[in-house]
């Protein structure tokens, strides 16, 4: 899954966790948001993406450089 939010950030640009989540449901099923966590923190561990907060309860997941 840690491929497929990386290929929906390089495709649509920056996105919410709220909409990112809506669109790995689409694709995938039903993911819980505790899964897209776990994905979206080792991700930011890894250099990946930036993920930062733009209101409570709502966050930015966007590239953290060009590939």
């Amino acid at each position: 899954m840690s491929l497929a939010i990386v290929e929906l950030v390089e495709k649509k640009g920056p996105l919410t966790d709220l909409e990112l989540h809506k669109e790995l449901k689409a694709s995938f099923g039903e993911v819980s948001f505790r899964e897209l966590n776990k994905n979206l923190m080792k991700l930011e561990l890894g250099g990946v993406l930036r993920v930062s907060r733009l209101m409570k309860g709502k966050r930015q997941v966007e590239l953290a450089g060009k590939f």
